[in-house]
């Protein structure tokens, strides 16, 4: 055409949803999701004429967000409604060829009353669960889970030392440094196909709470004692590889891991060098700039 290639894809963004199933017992289950969808289809003719017939429009794809949610009769995954998605837009539309659709589950957690779970409270956590999914509409399908904002922190059993120092270097070695990071993660899983989808109703959320469960330990360590880190790399290496021996349906995983600084408070003036020196006991908290530490590990597959 003229010389020129034209790649594109169109969609709707950050669309809200609560949903809210009731159980005949009276207990109810509630998610917020923030979805995005992307749709790859032949519609060239929209760019280069103004022809927009085969064209699905944005607002038509919010409105399946809400329609779907309602034909979801149990408590699903992210990780299913996004199935759900790319199955409809791929089959429904015969010129649309793929569906890329991202999805953010809010924490939303279920309340106790004295110990006991309240049947329709809920207060919002922290950490996000996320979501991308693409389904073609030959079939093929790619899964990918994660996590974003789950902040760590341990008061000891960190340091850094032996790293490169030059005229630039004014850091200090140190064994004895507080460790805090806000990790973000995102894992593939080896699934193909739609076929090849578990069906199990929970399995995508259950598999969450596994690696999510295998990264908050793998990090703190034995609940006394710890586990010592002798830098961000290390922990967030061991981390990662915890999570492929014990999670065996997650085929790669990727962390990002920058530092949440807590300096030591020490006083001083031109006059009074020392005025108060603390014991590494007052902490000036910081995240600008911080350092940034990211990472992949994948299974290598043998070729035999």
């Amino acid at each position: 055409m003229d010389g020129v290639r034209l790649e594109q894809r169109h969609g709707k963004a950050r669309v809200r949803v609560g949903r809210v199933w009731r159980e005949p017992n009276g207990r109810h289950h509630f998610v917020e999701w923030s979805v995005s969808i992307s749709l790859l289809s032949d519609c060239l003719p929209a760019y280069t004429h103004g022809d927009n017939s085969d064209i699905v429009a944005t607002d038509t794809m919010k409105n399946t967000v809400y329609v779907k949610a309602k034909e979801c009769m149990q408590p699903l995954s992210p990780e299913d409604f996004a199935i759900v998605l790319g199955k409809h837009f791929t089959s429904f539309y015969q010129q649309v060829t793929a569906a890329i659709i991202n999805i953010v589950e809010k924490p939303w957690e279920r309340i106790k009353i004295n110990g006991q779970p309240h049947e329709h409270g809920f207060k919002l956590g922290s950490e996000k669960h996320t979501t991308e999914v693409v389904v073609k509409k030959s079939g093929a399908v790619q899964v990918i889970s994660g996590i974003e904002g789950l902040a760590v922190l341990k008061t000891t059993q960190s340091g850094f030392e032996g790293f490169i120092r030059d005229k630039y270097t004014i850091l200090p070695e140190t064994r004895e440094r507080m460790l805090a990071t806000e990790v973000t993660a995102s894992w593939r899983y080896p699934f193909e196909t739609l076929a090849s989808i578990p069906a199990e109703q929970l399995y995508f959320m259950e598999k969450y709470m596994d690696v999510k469960k295998v990264l908050i330990d793998t990090f703190f360590g034995p609940t006394e004692g710890g586990v010592y880190s002798p830098s961000v790399q290390s922990t967030l290496y061991h981390m990662a590889k915890a999570v492929l021996a014990r999670v065996s349906d997650v085929s790669s995983i990727q962390l990002k891991m920058p530092n949440i600084h807590f300096l030591p408070v020490n006083l001083s003036s031109k006059d009074n060098p020392i005025i108060v020196k603390f014991a590494d006991d007052v902490y000036l908290p910081t995240d600008e700039p911080h350092g940034s530490i990211e990472a992949t590990l994948s299974r290598v597959r043998s070729k035999m």
